[in-house]
């Protein structure tokens, strides 16, 4: 009778990238009704438009399906993008997803129909009575598909977000007066123009032409290496950063698995946690001078092996900081060889502008030549996030302060947006893993098996994790969601939320010692 009943309850899952498609596979095995939008005509989110060298950033085991292993094919263990597509395709067709997806359906707008008349504002429980589903409450999402002109409006009971950070909102840097790119002779772009040229499109834009990137993270590095590729030393590419991180060129310091150093339950007890006790506080006090020692000794590694200090790109942060923040990148095989030969010239500096012929740095007169500049400095997450609700309420709420990131219980609900959860923006070590425990989280809140706490127990939890991940990002303006450093101990909160066992290892010394992954969720 229930399934029957389930049938009519609609679930709007908006992207069709890895937590879309998580999403969309848990909620059809409790027997919802799941409707996913797609504004591209491909899933794979990300991964469909980026740069074709770029690589997996996590060792395969840590980036998989818990239910959909890796084929024994691929042997890699940072696969490529082609590789990753297929296996992200081939997980789709294995549990018949496709049929449930719209592509070149883009979701214009989303709004709330209370249906009772109560204001959020006087809620005690989450949506009013603390129910995921409502039959008072409706979401109505409004949708282009890019075949035709009129926008469609759907009535859904509950909707899922997975639009990712890192995507269609580019971050673009404002300049003085006389001092942006509009005084600036030559071309610029943003890396993700750049990310949806094919190889061969890519390398013609960029030949011949004296190229400065704007950024030294993920997609910096990489651009910058296809671009040193194409031009070697005749016309380096300048890399300009205002601030160095700890990019890694493996996984294995002095030959030393990182997993043992920062992805067991070991060294979750050297940070401080939201919401510990006295005991697990006085540990992590007591244990830091160990998290100091983890940190120089990877630290160590990245200086012998890359020589940082001859190129000024040692950063002012410990490695820990930089795990915490979600941005530690690998470092393109041969990166460093290049900037060596100097067909890669990496400038530090506090602040830049544009000339009629390049770039200007801060402090010296002389400005970069450069013909092509590539902006590879992110995206606004929030904001793609924020505009996609019709109420100025909801996008305040999502919006939250400016000193915080944007405010979620366990992640994926706010406590002032009803019937509505948030998935795959949070970051941690693998986001794959990630989006995966808290999808089957989301499916059993939707299926009844547990209730959320009070909104007021809910926030102050917010508050809590906020407060920890300030503590140790690497920027006090830092507002991306990460929780690298802790995922074990978020994990067990979902694992207990759903009734699970959140010890998952046979035998105290590997439930201590050895690192967490995907495959110690299955089943």
């Amino acid at each position: 009778m229930a399934t029957n009943h389930r049938k009519k309850q609609v679930i709007a899952i908006i992207g069709a990238g890895i937590s879309g498609l998580l999403a969309c596979k848990y909620s059809l095995s409790k027997g919802f009704d799941p409707i996913v939008f797609e504004s591209e005509d491909s899933i794979g989110g990300v991964w469909t438009k980026t740069i074709e060298s770029t690589k997996l950033q996590t060792p395969r085991p840590f980036y998989q399906f818990s239910d959909f292993p890796w084929p024994d094919s691929v042997t890699d263990m940072f696969p490529g993008q082609q590789a990753v597509m297929e296996y992200i395709e081939s997980y789709a067709r294995h549990f018949d997803l496709l049929r449930h997806i719209q592509f070149n359906s883009k979701v214009l707008s989303l709004s709330y129909e209370s249906g009772g008349g109560s204001d959020g504002d006087q809620w005690n429980l989450w949506g009013g009575a603390g129910e995921p589903l409502s039959s008072k409450g409706k979401w109505n999402v409004t949708v282009q598909d890019t075949q035709n002109p009129s926008p469609q409006v759907y009535q859904v009971d509950f909707v899922v977000v997975c639009v990712g950070r890192f995507s269609q909102v580019p971050n673009i840097p404002e300049f003085p007066l006389n001092k942006g790119p509009e005084v600036f002779e030559g071309k610029v772009i943003h890396s993700m123009d750049y990310s949806k040229m094919d190889s061969t499109t890519a390398t013609n834009f960029v030949k011949g032409k004296h190229v400065a990137v704007i950024g030294s993270q993920k997609s910096g590095m990489d651009i910058a290496m296809e671009c040193s590729i194409v031009n070697g030393i005749e016309r380096p590419c300048t890399v300009i950063t205002r601030t160095p991180h700890w990019n890694i060129p493996d996984y294995f310091p002095w030959g030393f698995p990182l997993a043992y150093l920062y992805l067991n339950r070991f060294s979750e007890l050297m940070v401080h946690k939201p919401g510990e006790g006295l005991l697990l506080s006085l540990l992590a006090t007591t244990l830091s001078p160990l998290r100091w020692a983890f940190s120089k000794f990877v630290e160590s590694y990245l200086q012998h092996k890359l020589g940082l200090a001859k190129h000024g790109m040692v950063p002012d942060h410990s490695f820990l900081k930089e795990l915490s923040s979600c941005l530690i990148s690998i470092v393109p095989e041969g990166f460093y060889d290049r900037v060596e030969e100097g067909s890669i010239k990496l400038k530090k500096t506090k602040s830049f502008g544009f000339s009629k012929e390049g770039i200007v740095l801060e402090g010296q007169a002389e400005p970069i030549k450069s013909d092509l500049v590539i902006l590879a400095t992110g995206f606004k997450g929030i904001d793609k996030l924020k505009h996609i609700f019709e109420s100025p309420k909801f996008q305040g709420f999502i919006a939250g302060k400016d000193d915080y990131a944007v405010p979620l219980y366990r992640e994926c609900i706010h406590p002032q947006i009803p019937q509505l959860a948030i998935i795959g923006f949070s970051e941690s070590v693998a986001n794959l893993y990630t989006s995966e425990i808290r999808c089957r989280w989301l499916a059993e809140l939707l299926d009844g098996k547990f209730k959320l706490p009070n909104i007021k127990v809910m926030e102050k939890d917010i508050a809590e994790w906020d407060k920890y991940k300030k503590r140790y990002s690497y920027s006090k303006n830092y507002r991306r969601s990460c929780i690298a450093a802790l995922h074990i101990w978020y994990n067990d909160q979902l694992c207990r939320d759903m009734g699970w066992n959140p010890k998952r290892k046979k035998g105290l010394l590997a439930e201590w010692f050895d690192p967490y992954g995907p495959m110690d969720y299955a089943g």
